[in-house]
């Protein structure tokens, strides 16, 4: 799905060396703050170190040993990653599949993985079928999962408000988003 273009990925650096305080971003619940991180027995007397993060958009709280941190969320995007992705949302000029099946099961994958880069691809390709016609229920969670990722990741870099996020990404994708 993503261009060849080499860019730097948000969360590039190590998640694993989390602090209190520390913004988040999670593939399903967006951008989170960690709470706390300190030791915790759930079972056996010894404690590992965990990670407690609250995601304020899906109203969840997260607890992970901090070994799992590094594999399950990344730091945000900053507000130079954050005009790369609009520019890349704007440029982008490729194709989902036509076939519905294999067009779910890739932006699932996307959606699992939690790039935002491709986040974006997923929501202009599907607003491009979308134009083109009904969307189906798989596609239409999709469109709205990307966008609603989108906008809480652009809206943390660029430190603007989720409606003014909302005009820069429909504009990033208009034009040819509904004419391809």
């Amino acid at each position: 799905m993503s261009g060849k273009t080499k860019r730097e990925k948000p969360g590039d650096q190590n998640a694993a060396n989390v602090r209190r305080g520390d913004a988040v971003h999670h593939p399903q619940h967006g951008i989170g703050r960690v709470q706390s991180v300190r030791k915790r027995s759930f079972s056996g007397p010894d404690g590992a170190p965990f990670a407690q993060m609250y995601f304020k958009r899906d109203e969840v709280t997260l607890i992970l040993p901090v070994d799992d941190v590094a594999e399950t969320v990344r730091p945000p995007m900053d507000a130079k990653q954050a005009k790369e992705l609009l520019d890349h949302l704007e440029k982008w000029n490729g194709r989902l599949s036509t076939q519905w099946k294999a067009r779910a099961a890739a932006s699932q994958e996307v959606m699992e993985r939690g790039d935002p880069f491709e986040y974006a691809e997923i929501y202009k390709g599907l607003t491009r079928l979308e134009a083109k016609g009904g969307l189906r229920h798989s596609d239409r969670t999709h469109l709205n999962r990307s966008l609603d990722l989108l906008v809480d990741e652009l809206s943390f870099a660029l430190e603007k408000p989720a409606e003014q996020v909302l005009g820069l990404i429909n504009e990033a994708a208009g034009e040819s988003a509904g004419n391809a």
